[in-house]
């Protein structure tokens, strides 16, 4: 299914769904950061997804993490709540989300950086290295409120 994003976007369209989701930005002990690019939009992003019914949203960020990356993680920290009601996202199926992303900060406990269905490449990138790559404008607030120290993000 593909998607495209809407960011400050006036011609986005209007919103039909809110899904809780959870992302978690991974540090290595280096500093590094666990990056994924999207087959979906060709950007680069936290892993995260959708919360499943039964499941909190820290376990569905560790869960998403696990299944996008190939790296188990432990949470180590809360960065934020982001609720852009001008960030839309249309899935060519006909739905389309209005952001409700809860992300978590964490720390690789094991695996491999490993493609997959959903991102085509997988790896720790290096914070001075982050402006050569292309990430989604709210993935880049959330990576600069936790390298600026700024968090939680409550909006």
């Amino acid at each position: 299914m593909g998607r495209t994003e809407y960011y400050n976007d006036p011609a986005a369209p209007a919103a039909n769904t809110l899904i809780p989701a959870s992302n978690l930005l991974v540090a290595n002990r280096n500093g590094a950061i666990l990056l994924q690019r999207r087959r979906d939009t060709g950007q680069w992003a936290l892993p995260g997804g959708a919360q499943d019914i039964g499941e909190t949203a820290a376990q569905c960020a560790l869960r998403e993490c696990l299944e996008e990356t190939g790296i188990a993680a432990e949470i180590t920290g809360f960065l934020g709540v982001y609720t852009n009601p001008d960030h839309i996202v249309a899935y060519t199926d006909g739905e389309i989300r209005q952001q409700y992303e809860t992300t978590y900060i964490g720390r690789p406990v094991g695996g491999t950086p490993t493609v997959n269905d959903e991102a085509d490449a997988v790896r720790f990138i290096r914070p001075t290295e982050l402006d050569h790559y292309d990430i989604h404008p709210s993935m880049r607030q959330q990576i600069g409120d936790y390298l600026a120290g700024t968090y939680p993000y409550l909006g």
